[in-house]
């Protein structure tokens, strides 16, 4: 039996870019060969678009200091072909197609994780781990998931939106809503960036401006929201299509104060070194939450419906506010493509790494028979009318 050809895509011109490769390498390329059932072709997307392919790649060592630079001069950026499926095209003398049978994301943020990359194989007609487009896209837009999840009746904070061209055009006009409508302290975010990047905690009206400049360097749409009072935090992984399978709900943090930035989900040791011999892999989490059984299971619950009101796939994590006074749940954000698949919580939850990259392609090969099954081209005799 011939194996899969199984490529791993990551990179690409988004603010997570670093973080892209590391989930990659460790989480889905390294895992995905010790199964020995496939062929992992990694795929690179350079921060000026080009994309590669080469074994070298899949060496996390490649990306320090100025080796990928030399790795990428002595390359050629591939093409894609679309015919009969998605083949990979390398260029040169000993010019070869490579014809792949899935597609595993790893495309943090922009230009990949918010359905760009999905729709390229929707396109190509080939399977692939993870979220659909519109899912992908819904998620990854922080204001347009509340509106959704709102809908449909889960609790949300409150919170304010608007674009870049408004706010330039009208900044005092936003900045006196946002102090109207809110509550201080808020929370300033780029609409679309996860990672926690350009986020900013605000406890007064003079440093909105400031913050709001930050989150609109990286993105063309802000959010400022209403800290939840009372506050834990609290994300739950899910994999699954319809059944869905909940890893263990996990609690990234202890003080609103100290929140769930870039550095403290990234880096060693978390923020400053805090937090530090906690439960999570990183540093900085407690699985499972510490928290009352009655609650434990309503913020799971929470999470496997927001999962579910967002047509999410294959796998996706919910980030939820908790209220520990009130016992009240609210839905924060979802992230589609988890950073390093959040492989430390579901190790805990009993699923090696080995076990979650196989499940997640079991997963797409699932979903693209479900895709198939569905007739999208219609035959009709519009066009004898134009003879």
């Amino acid at each position: 039996m011939n194996k899969l050809n199984i490529a791993v895509v990551f990179g690409s011109r988004s603010a997570e870019h670093d973080v892209s490769i590391v989930t990659a390498i460790k989480s889905i390329i390294k895992p995905l060969e010790l199964t020995h059932e496939y062929n992992v072709i990694p795929v690179y997307i350079s921060k000026d678009g080009n994309w590669y392919s080469d074994d070298k790649l899949k060496d996390i060592n490649a990306y320090s200091g100025d080796k990928l630079t030399k790795l990428l001069s002595q390359l050629k950026p591939i093409s894609l072909g679309f015919s009969d499926g998605l083949q990979i095209i390398q260029a040169g003398f000993a010019k070869k197609n490579i014809n792949i049978d899935l597609v595993f994301p790893a495309t943090h943020g922009t230009h990949g994780e918010d359905g760009e990359l999905m729709a390229i194989c929707e396109m190509a007609n080939v399977a692939y781990v993870g979220c659909n487009v519109s899912s992908s896209s819904v998620a990854m837009d922080k204001v347009l998931a509340k509106q959704v999840i709102s809908s449909s009746g889960i609790d949300i904070a409150k919170y304010v939106s608007f674009s870049k061209f408004d706010y330039l055009a009208g900044a005092k006009k936003y900045v006196s809503k946002v102090q109207s409508v809110l509550t201080f302290p808020v929370f300033v975010k780029p609409a679309h960036l996860g990672s926690s990047i350009g986020i900013t905690r605000v406890k007064q009206i003079s440093d909105l401006e400031n913050a709001i400049e930050v989150a609109l360097h990286y993105d063309d749409k802000v959010l400022i929201e209403e800290e939840v009072p009372n506050l834990i935090e609290v994300t739950l992984p899910i994999i699954g299509n319809q059944e869905l399978t909940p890893a263990y709900l996990e609690q990234p943090m202890l003080h609103s104060e100290d929140f769930f930035d870039f550095d403290t989900k990234y880096l060693q040791g978390g923020k400053k070194g805090k937090n530090k011999g906690s439960n999570g892999s990183q540093g900085y989490s407690t699985i499972p939450a510490d928290l009352p059984r009655e609650l434990y299971d309503k913020a799971e619950l929470t999470g496997l419906k927001a999962y579910k009101a967002l047509g999410c796939s294959g796998i996706a994590r919910i980030d939820m506010l908790i209220d520990v006074k009130s016992n009240k749940v609210y839905f924060n954000e979802a992230n589609p493509l988890p950073g390093g698949l959040y492989s430390h919580n579901w190790n805990k939850a009993g699923m090696t790494n080995i076990d979650l990259v196989t499940r997640l392609v079991e997963l797409a090969i699932e979903r693209k028979a479900e895709r198939d099954s569905v007739e999208t081209v219609f035959k009709t005799s519009y066009l004898s009318q134009f003879k």
